[in-house]
């Protein structure tokens, strides 16, 4: 049996497992019949999986004990005081916000660059350097407003 002839597609030649879906290309081939193994094998795979079930679950429940095997002194749930958590929460805002700030800087840059002379650009570019110097207000203003 000959394979089929290649077609020419936009001036450029194509075979047949071109034309197939990527995933279909990629999959292995498959096998022919059920997979079976010895069922010594088989019996050995299960008591592996039993083992280890087993002592996941010997894990887990031991753990709660090593938790509060130390009783001696309080115990805190919170890990930081009131104010820590203030001035945490302060720096990631200001993070964020310097961060938003500079992408508007960095827009504003493009839409400038592209503009071309067109003055509706101009006028984005120019609203996006505006939002970017609020941003970077905000940031710089976040420890007096909170």
């Amino acid at each position: 049996m000959r394979p089929d002839p290649p077609r020419v597609v936009a001036g450029r030649e194509v075979t047949k497992i071109m034309f197939r879906p990527l995933f279909a290309r990629l999959r292995p081939p498959r096998l022919i019949g059920p997979r079976r193994c010895a069922p010594g094998r088989r019996a050995a795979r299960v008591a592996v999986h039993a083992v280890t079930h087993l002592a996941t679950v010997a894990l887990v429940l031991s753990v709660p004990a090593a938790a509060f095997a130390d009783a001696t002194g309080p115990m805190y749930l919170a890990a930081k005081s009131l104010p820590d958590v203030i001035s945490g929460l302060q720096t990631w805002i200001m993070g964020i916000l310097a961060a938003v700030a500079t992408l508007f800087l960095v827009l504003a840059g493009v839409y400038y660059a592209t503009a071309g002379g067109d003055p509706a650009q101009v006028d984005k570019a120019k609203g996006a350097f505006k939002n970017a110097l609020v941003g970077y207000g905000l940031a710089v203003l976040a420890p007096v407003l909170l």
